[in-house]
């Protein structure tokens, strides 16, 4: 817990409010919580916030622009101030957390060699758990789950009932956040989120589920997802959605109920696409998909000395069009 006074000293800023007013944790602008530290950019959303124990890191151009009924601090630089506040509320990678014993939990579970459990684990009923398996604190599990060898649960995930998850995957990873500093030097952000696995879902080997940035990384009821797939933070997966081997998705992307992605597919941060969606394999997408249907974003593929004809052409295909004056389809 820090005060609204002890945060500005920490960050060397300018603050207005009172200086005793408690924060506990840090909230996302989407989900503001009280007695939070949250981070604003926008003026208007600014300007509707409620929550008057909440202090919020505003851009210090803003300073002026409007009457300020919160506790803020001013910042020149308000993600480079985020990221070093989220460090500061960030929890050990490395907790001091006696191991308990797995006599402890219910025998109709079984235990490989060389499992690892924090004290405070949660786990239900009929669970398998293989070889060299490391489960942190905070860590909740449900019934008939079934961690393959060498699977990490970080700290805090939640895993519902009937879920499979294959050897070498990690669930609940730090995610990829970083912000640069006046330098050019890069300053990591703390991921303090989780990651929520719903019911009957399937992961296969060696993938990687990044916890949220503060909110959560969510696996909806339903999904199946192949090997060596990256899911980054605070994405969110949609209901019964197939998901094929090789797939990067960004951070903030939220995929549609019953969407099957193709092998090798990459989606970059902060897309959403509707429901029923087919992305064909080895597509990358770059805007939001906003109607059902299948998707495909590959060049063609051809020797190399071709391709670049082709790739020259096509940045071309404007200028000709214009100069035809051919009408847009």
């Amino acid at each position: 817990m820090y005060t609204l006074a002890e945060i500005a000293s920490f960050l060397s800023l300018e603050y207005k409010g009172d200086p005793d007013t408690k924060i506990y944790r840090i909230s996302s602008e989407k989900n503001p919580t009280p007695n939070s530290i949250t981070y604003y950019s926008n003026s208007k959303k600014l300007m509707n916030l409620s929550i008057d124990s909440n202090i919020v890191l505003i851009p210090t151009s803003l300073k002026n622009s409007f009457k300020l009924k919160n506790n803020v601090i001013f910042s020149p630089n308000p993600p480079l101030d985020f990221a070093k506040i989220t460090n500061k509320f960030a929890k050990s990678k490395f907790p001091n957390s006696p191991r308990t014993t797995l006599s402890s939990f219910d025998d109709s579970i079984s235990f490989g060699l060389n499992v690892a459990i924090s004290k405070g684990v949660k786990i239900g009923k009929n669970c398998k758990i293989g070889n060299n398996v490391v489960i942190e604190q905070g860590v909740s599990i449900g019934d008939d789950v079934f961690l393959e060898h060498n699977v990490v649960i970080h700290q805090d995930s939640i895993i519902g009932n009937n879920v499979s998850i294959g050897s070498s995957s990690i669930i609940g990873s730090e995610g990829f956040g970083n912000t640069l500093d006046q330098n050019g030097a890069w300053h990591h952000i703390s991921h303090l989120g989780l990651v929520r696995i719903h019911n009957n879902v399937s992961i296969g080997a060696n993938c990687t589920i990044d916890r949220g940035t503060i909110d959560e990384t969510i696996i909806h009821q339903g999904v199946i997802i192949d090997n060596q797939v990256h899911i980054a933070h605070n994405v969110v997966i949609g209901e019964n959605t197939a998901i094929a081997a090789k797939v990067g998705i960004a951070g903030s992307c939220f995929i549609g109920k019953r969407n099957m992605i193709g092998g090798m597919v990459g989606i970059i941060d902060h897309i959403k696409t509707a429901d029923d969606v087919i992305i064909s394999a080895t597509s990358t997408v770059h805007k939001d998909i906003k109607e059902p249907g299948t998707y495909t974003g590959i060049m063609p593929f051809a020797k190399h000395s071709r391709w670049k004809r082709i790739a020259l052409w096509i940045t071309k295909l404007d200028k000709i069009a214009n100069f035809l004056n051919l009408k847009k389809i």
